[in-house]
């Protein structure tokens, strides 16, 4: 495969596996001899690093998780994706901005998709969207009580998952199952990768 600077996000509910099948398919990548970098959200930055611990306060409120999202995107994409897609690189995405305009929409009436969508407007839009989509039972029972965070049960992520879906419809990304087995999961991921690759 010939290499050109790509931008692609693997988006999803909490326990979907965006970050296994985020690694996998950078591997795949790779294999096929394209210069890959892979990330995520949030970020390694100071404002990551902060937003994690946030993750598992619910006394945070969801206004401050939206702001610190976008302001760890902004620092994300301007000193980490843009320079690598300057390069040259493809970029896979752990996470971006569908996380913070579905979570944050929904964790409260008083935050809407476009306030969202506006604080992180400095955030360019990626190549290509993989929703991955599951059933928040069949989620939850694949983390550990102690790896919990605070959006994580299931009558807020059968919601969030509501909305991925709804979203996914109207922007046109794509959505794979990821109920399914990682093998037969991450080989559908990969034909939706490379078609666009090579259109």
């Amino acid at each position: 495969m010939k290499n050109k600077s790509f931008f692609i996000v693997i988006d999803g509910i909490d326990g979907a596996g965006t970050t296994t099948h985020s690694s996998l398919l950078a591997g795949y990548l790779e294999g096929e001899g394209l210069s890959i970098h892979l990330t995520q959200e949030p970020s390694n930055s100071e404002i990551g690093v902060l937003l994690r611990k946030f993750l598992k306060d619910k006394k945070i409120p969801p206004c401050t998780d939206a702001l610190l999202f976008a302001a760890d995107r902004s620092l994300h994409y301007y000193n980490e994706i843009k320079s690598k897609l300057d390069e040259g690189f493809i970029i896979i995405s752990d996470r971006y901005i569908e996380s913070s305009i579905v979570y944050q929409s929904v964790q409260s009436d008083e935050i809407s998709i476009e306030w969202v969508k506006e604080i992180n407007k400095f955030a360019v839009e990626p190549d290509l969207t993989i929703i991955l989509d599951i059933n928040p039972k069949v989620s939850l029972a694949r983390k550990t009580q102690e790896n919990l965070e605070k959006f994580e049960d299931t009558t807020f992520l059968d919601k969030v998952r509501e909305l991925y879906l709804k979203r996914a419809e109207q922007k046109g990304y794509y959505v794979v199952n990821s109920d399914e087995i990682i093998e037969i999961v991450q080989e559908k991921i990969q034909k939706i990768v490379t078609d666009k690759i090579l259109e």
